[in-house]
Formats: structure tokens, C-alpha cells, sequence
């Protein structure tokens, strides 16, 4: 009885427990499936939001790219806004994609991160309580625990999260992310916009990337050689190697282009001609282009100076620097007053004539008269005065005054001093150098390149052809010769040669850039009206003008009536002049019986000499005769050499060339016998100053100066531009940098100086000059030996 009672309490107890832990696992089991339900929520939510950022992200990409003209200044914000967010959009890329994010999400927003039940205690409580426990009742305990166990383990497996699908999916996404191209797919919406591509092109133009580098081959070795020898042709010209022959050696080299030139003209339909000067451009532009391809730019050279004018008021300035000075009537002293003139007329420049000074010792052995001048102002007054009767118009220029000296034994003026001082660096643009190699040949002061943005020189006289009438005039004219080439390469861009009478001098072009006085041309006019009136134009015969120095034509005058003195019988011929060899000329005439009548000198716009009707000018050393130019104004018959120095005028109708002593007798007999050919407008009008200096400009390059215009550009077949120089290398700048240099510090040596006959005391000016002109003392140094 008892022990059924004792079996009933155990099972009631049983049922008890079992009842007790029943509902405190399904408490358990509901609080964890809550709990469950709100991570899975929150993790949704999470997922959610990331798709939801994604979203935004894409629409802003897609919003930045525009798909039509949006303003410059907008896109740039833009633009800046992408950079500023592209780092955000990483850092939220790295922190999110980490490994560790799934434990960092659950413990920032899970409530647990794994939820475990330890029933130990309510085990110890049940065993306590069960002091008897039956074999059955520990069996079920047992398989309780297993159950309870793999229900633990099994939750949390379930609750690691480490391969959750939502987790695996952000993953996922992030890492893909992670691959994707940012700047092209934030700017990829501006690959086709106009914007882009003016960026592109502006920094193309920054960069300076070199175009068509993988189009353009090497140089080879000839064309090499050949760029070698052009460039050194001032060098071996200096050596006596003439440029007719580096001209051929460069063609020779360069037979491979030349056959492209040919292959080229043919192609276009045009005769095969490959001359020098097509072959010198393919040169150029081939250098150029190797060049540019490698993305070389020329900034300058090691002589260079770039501290020049800076044109601040709009117009050029000109200074026009010659050797001689009114009231003395020669070439260089009236053709570059005229062009001071004419340039000024243009009103396109100013100007400033810049003529020398001489203390009156030196003004009573030039000038003619006796005429001195006490001041310069004096003699400015007078030359203004001069002209302006002639020309008819007041010209507006400057005139100043740079110290000289008179050489007898040179019949020249020299420069005393440094020149290119008495032009203010305001003013110190274009510069002409009448005689450039005069002017500098014992120059000793800054050089004129470096002074001024374009010098051009303009060759006047034959040296060459005087100092070979001299004494050892075959060693003085090599020497000169080779001193001409260099000085006038050293301080002159461009040279004008008046005609190919001249030396053949670097940088140098042939081309008449002088006029006659507007005097004779109205004097041309006059014949031409009485003429067709039926009046008697010319009642006198020949005659010659000219400064009476053997060297002037009379030698050739002399020589030419001697030999032909039979043939001639009759005719006459008056002579004006005056001169050194006056005395020696007259007394060789007279005996030799010849029927030359010697006067005075005259103007050869004198009433006196409108009469006559043939003009006579045997000479050859002159460059250009301004005489033969104004007898051809003023309507007359010209007899002159066939020469170079008379090729200007030998299209004139009037101008009668004679080769030989024969030819010359023939010439005069016809001249006697017709009448000259009444000038057209347009010869009157080659020959007037208007006309020159149009030349002048032109040749000179003055207009390319004047309108800004820097170095000439090469254009290749393919339409390319390159422009030659800036790319090519200046080697010819460095040469003449050199021959400056080194002429700077020969003229600076006075015993140097005296050796090479300079006079006296001429590197600086004297006290005589600074007191007429108003300077200040030079400082005095070592006249022998000091530089």
C-alpha cells in the first residue's frame, strides 16, 4: 500500500516536472523564434536599404551625364562633385565589403548574436528533487537533454549568419561593385559630348603631345650631311668655297628627294622640276618634322637676346643709320635721306635718320663750298630744307647725329664710337644699315641684332672692286672680302644687294630699292609735253657727270675714246666734275689729244644740263649709278656698260648696253642719230621712290615685321603645319653669335684697330664731339692695349 502510494507521488511529481519544463521550453521557444523573426526583419531591412543606395548612386551617375549643351561652368561643378563623392563611394565600398560585416551588422542591430539555453540548473533542481529516480524516468531525462542539445546546435547553426542568403547577396553585390570601372562609369556618359571634347583639345594643346611620331622615319646619314654643309655655308664661304658649290653638294646628297620632287610634280600634272630652292624646302620641312615628331621646341640660343623693343604705341619704328651726310652729294648720303622721306609719308612708321657729325677740320675737306655747320641743328635745318624743295612735302621724321671722322686716305667717313647708342632703346625696332659692312667694320659696341627686332642692311659700293685699283689690291680684297662677309653676317637678319655688282654677301637678295629725285621726273614730264607740242627737245649732244676719281668711270671714259679715236672722229663729249684725280684725269686727257671738254660740277638737275640729250656712264664699279637713273628720267638716250650694275635699267628702251670697244662706237653713232622713246607711266613710275620703297618693303621683309608676322610656316602634303622655326635648331644664330662675339673683342684692341687701318682715336668719340653734340666724356682707358 505503501509503496503504491509512493509510486503515485513519483509519477505525480513526474508530471509535474514535465509540465513545468513543457511550458518553460515553449516560453523559450517562442522567444527565440520572436527573437529570430526580428534579426531576419532587421536584415531584410538592411538589404533593403542597400538596394535602395544602389538606386541613387546609378540615378546620380546617370543624372551627371548631360544629354544636351550644358554651360561650361556647370559642368565643371559637376565634375568636381563626382571627384569629391568617388571618395566617399570608396570608403563605403571597403567598409562594407569587409569579411568581419556580418558580425558587425548583428551586434550593432541583432539582439543577440546566438542564443543558447543552459538547462544544468533546472536539471540539478529535478535531480534534487527526484531522490529516487527510476531507470525509465532517466532514459526519457536523457533523450531530453540529446533533444534539448540538437536543438541547441541546430538553432544555432541556423542563427551564425555566416552563410545567411541576405549577408551572401550584400557580398555579392559589394564585391561586384568592388570590379566595376568608377571613372568610366561616372564619366562614361561624357565620352560623346561636345565638352569633352574641347578638353581633349585643349589638353592636346598643353601637353604639347608630338603628332604623327610613328609616321615620320628618321633622318638618314645623307640628309644629315646635307642640313651639315647648308648650315655651314656661311663658315666655308668664309673659306673660300663658293655657294654654288655647297648648293650642289647639298642636291647631291639629296638625290632621293629630289627624286620625289620630280615623282610629286608629275603626279600633279606639272613639269619635273626639282631646282635648289625646292629641295632647300624639303629639307627644311623634313628636319622640322623629325623634330616635331620628337617634341623638340627651339627657345634660343646660347647668343640670343630677347630684351627688345616692345611696341607700346602701335606703330614701328624705323632708324635709318648711313654713312655720309648733306651738303656732301654722294649715294649715301641723299638715296637714305629719300627713304627717310618716303617712309615717313607712309605714315605706317616712325622714323629717325641717323647721319654723321663731323667737327669742322673734317666739314672744310668734304663738304663742298667751304659750307661748315656750327651746330647740328644748323646743318639739320639744311638738310630739311633740301629736300623738301625737291620732294615738293614736308616729311615728318626725325634726324639725329652720331659722331665720325673723315680718312683720307678711305675717302670715307668712319664711325667714332659705339653707333647704335645714339638710338634710344624706345626706338630700337627696325634698323636699316646703309652699308652695313662700313658701318661695322670697326664697330665696337652692342650689337645691332641684339639692339633691334629685324636689321636690314643695304649695300651701297663695290670695295671690292675700288681696293683692287690699289696697291696690293688682290691681298687687301681677299681680306675685305672675307671681313664683309663676316660683319655683315654677325649684325644684319637680311641684306639688300642694289645689283649683282655687288659682293655676294649672307642673308643677302638683289633688288633696286633706290629712286630718283621727283625733280627729274617732272623734268621727263616736260621733254615728253614739248615733244608733242613739236618743240626741240634736245639741242646739245653728250656728256658725263660724275665725281672725277679714276675709280668713278673715268679710267673706262679714257680708255674707250683713245682706242676708238678714229672711229669717233668729230665727236664730243663734255665732262663735270670735280674731284682728287681732277688735275692727273684733265692731264692724261689732253695727252692723249682727246676731244673732251672738262667743266665745273653741277647739280644734275641744272636748267644747264636739260639740253643735252645723251647721257654717257663707262663705269663698272659702281653698284647702282644714281646718275644713269636720273638720265633716264628725264628722257635721255643712256650709253653704259653691259654690266651687272646696269641690269635694272637695260629695260628701258633708252638704255643702250654696249659689250665691247666696237659695240660702244656703234652706240653712240645711233644715240646721235634718232631720238630717244618718250617714258610710259609705268617706267616713269619704276623709277620713282613711291615704287622703291614698295621694293624696299617687300624685300626687306619689313611688311612681315610690321604686321607682326613671326616665322614662316612650312605646309606639309597632308595639310600639317609645322612651323620650321620654332623646331629646327638655330645653328646658323649660334655661328653669327660667335662672329659678333669675336669681332666685339678685336675692335675693342686699339693696336689691333691700327693695324687694320682704322684711324686713330675712333673707338671712342673725342672731346670735339662731345662738346657739338653735347655728351659725356668717355671713360678713359689704355689707348694701345686696352679692350
Amino acid at each position: 500500500m505503501e509503496k503504491s502510494s509512493s509510486s503515485a507521488s513519483a509519477a505525480a511529481s513526474n508530471s509535474t516536472a514535465f509540465s513545468f519544463i513543457s511550458k518553460g521550453w515553449r516560453e523559450v521557444r517562442n522567444s527565440a523564434d520572436a527573437d529570430l523573426q526580428l534579426m531576419k526583419d532587421r536584415a531584410n531591412s538592411f538589404k533593403n536599404l542597400a538596394a535602395s543606395f544602389d538606386r541613387e548612386i546609378e540615378n546620380l551617375i546617370q543624372s551627371a551625364a548631360p544629354t544636351f549643351s550644358v554651360p561650361a561652368i556647370r559642368q565643371s561643378s559637376e565634375i568636381d562633385f563626382m571627384k569629391k563623392l568617388q571618395p566617399k563611394i570608396l570608403e563605403f565600398r571597403r567598409v562594407y565589403s569587409a569579411p568581419e560585416i556580418s558580425r558587425k551588422v548583428m551586434e550593432k542591430w541583432g539582439p543577440r548574436a546566438k542564443l543558447g539555453i543552459n538547462l544544468s540548473r533546472i536539471r540539478s533542481a529535478i535531480v534534487a528533487e527526484l531522490d529516487e529516480t527510476h531507470e525509465e524516468d532517466m532514459y526519457g531525462i536523457t533523450e531530453f537533454n540529446k533533444f534539448r542539445k540538437g536543438r541547441r546546435l541546430g538553432f544555432t547553426e541556423e542563427g551564425s549568419l555566416g552563410d545567411w542568403e541576405p549577408i551572401r547577396a550584400l557580398k555579392t553585390r559589394l564585391r561586384e561593385f568592388d570590379k566595376k570601372n568608377y571613372s568610366v562609369e561616372i564619366f562614361g556618359g561624357f565620352k560623346n559630348s561636345e565638352f569633352v571634347e574641347k578638353v581633349k583639345s585643349s589638353l592636346k594643346a598643353i601637353c604639347k603631345e608630338p603628332q604623327e611620331s610613328k609616321e615620320v622615319p628618321p633622318l638618314d646619314l645623307p640628309e644629315l650631311l646635307a642640313y651639315l654643309v647648308r648650315q655651314s655655308g656661311p663658315f666655308l664661304d668664309q673659306l673660300g668655297v663658293r655657294r654654288d658649290i655647297c648648293d650642289k653638294i647639298v642636291e647631291s646628297l639629296c638625290s632621293k628627294r629630289k627624286n620625289q620632287l620630280v615623282l610629286r610634280s608629275l603626279a600633279e600634272g606639272e613639269p619635273p622640276t626639282a631646282d635648289s630652292d625646292k629641295i632647300n624646302d624639303e629639307l627644311d620641312l623634313r628636319i622640322a618634322s623629325v623634330l616635331q615628331s620628337t617634341g623638340h621646341c627651339y627657345e634660343g640660343g646660347f647668343w640670343t637676346d630677347f630684351t627688345k623693343h616692345d611696341i607700346s604705341d602701335g606703330k614701328r619704328h624705323v632708324a635709318i643709320v648711313t654713312t655720309a651726310s648733306l651738303p656732301w652729294m654722294t649715294g649715301t648720303a641723299v638715296n637714305p635721306l629719300f627713304r627717310a622721306v618716303y617712309l615717313a609719308k607712309s605714315a605706317k612708321q616712325k622714323v629717325t635718320l641717323l647721319v654723321p657729325w663731323l667737327c669742322r677740320s673734317d666739314q672744310e675737306l668734304v663738304y663742298p663750298s667751304s659750307l661748315t655747320f656750327s651746330s647740328p641743328e644748323e646743318q639739320e635745318n639744311y638738310i630739311r630744307n633740301w629736300v623738301e624743295e625737291r620732294t615738293g612735302f614736308k616729311a615728318d621724321f626725325k634726324i639725329s647725329f652720331y659722331p665720325g671722322k673723315f680718312s683720307k686716305e678711305r675717302r670715307s667717313i668712319i664711325p667714332a664710337g659705339d653707333t647704335s647708342q645714339f638710338i634710344s632703346s624706345k626706338d630700337a625696332d627696325i634698323c636699316i644699315l646703309e652699308e652695313p659692312e662700313h658701318l661695322n667694320w670697326y664697330h665696337h659696341g652692342k650689337r645691332w641684332t641684339d639692339k633691334f627686332n629685324h636689321v636690314v642692311g643695304i649695300v651701297h659700293t663695290n670695295y671690292l672692286e675700288y681696293i683692287k685699283r690699289e696697291k696690293n689690291g688682290a691681298l687687301q680684297a681677299f681680306l675685305v672680302k672675307h671681313i664683309n662677309n663676316w660683319v655683315s653676317r654677325a649684325y644684319c637678319h637680311k641684306v639688300l644687294r642694289l645689283s649683282g655688282a655687288t659682293q655676294d654677301l649672307p642673308k643677302s637678295v638683289i633688288c633696286n630699292v633706290h629712286g630718283v629725285n621727283p625733280k627729274f621726273l617732272k623734268i621727263g614730264e616736260k621733254v615728253v609735253e614739248e615733244r608733242e607740242l613739236g618743240q626741240q627737245a634736245f639741242s646739245k649732244g653728250a656728256y658725263f657727270l660724275g665725281k672725277m676719281v679714276w675709280a668713278k668711270g673715268y679710267r673706262e671714259l679714257i680708255d674707250l675714246l683713245a682706242k676708238n679715236k678714229n672711229d669717233l672722229e668729230g665727236f664730243k663729249l663734255d665732262v663735270y666734275g670735280n674731284g682728287e684725280d681732277a688735275n692727273e684725269v684733265q692731264s692724261t686727257a689732253k695727252r692723249l689729244n682727246l676731244n673732251l671738254n672738262f667743266l665745273k660740277g653741277r647739280d644734275h638737275a641744272d636748267d644747264f644740263l636739260h639740253g643735252y640729250k645723251v647721257f654717257i656712264n663707262p663705269s663698272v664699279s659702281d653698284v647702282l649709278c644714281t646718275a644713269t637713273a636720273e638720265a633716264l628720267a628725264m628722257g635721255k638716250f643712256v650709253i653704259c656698260a653691259d654690266h651687272p650694275s646696269n641690269e635694272f635699267f637695260s629695260s628701258f628702251p633708252n638704255c643702250l648696253a654696249y659689250k665691247t670697244s666696237e659695240d660702244f662706237v656703234a652706240k653712240v653713232k645711233e644715240a646721235l642719230t634718232k631720238e630717244p622713246q618718250p617714258l610710259t607711266p609705268e617706267q616713269m613710275y619704276s623709277l620713282s621712290w613711291e615704287a622703291a620703297t614698295q621694293r624696299f618693303v617687300e624685300y626687306s621683309e619689313l611688311d612681315r615685321v610690321s604686321n607682326n608676322e613671326h616665322d614662316p610656316a612650312k605646309v606639309r602634303p597632308n595639310g600639317n603645319i609645322i612651323a620650321k622655326s620654332f623646331s629646327m635648331p638655330k645653328l646658323s644664330e649660334m655661328l653669327d653669335g660667335g662672329l659678333a662675339f669675336a669681332h666685339y673683342c678685336l675692335t675693342g684692341n686699339e693696336f689691333l684697330r691700327l693695324c687694320t687701318g682704322a684711324i686713330p682715336g675712333t673707338r671712342d668719340y673725342d672731346k670735339q664731339h662731345c662738346k657739338d653734340l653735347h655728351l659725356v666724356p668717355p671713360q678713359v682707358e689704355n689707348p694701345i692695349y686696352g679692350w
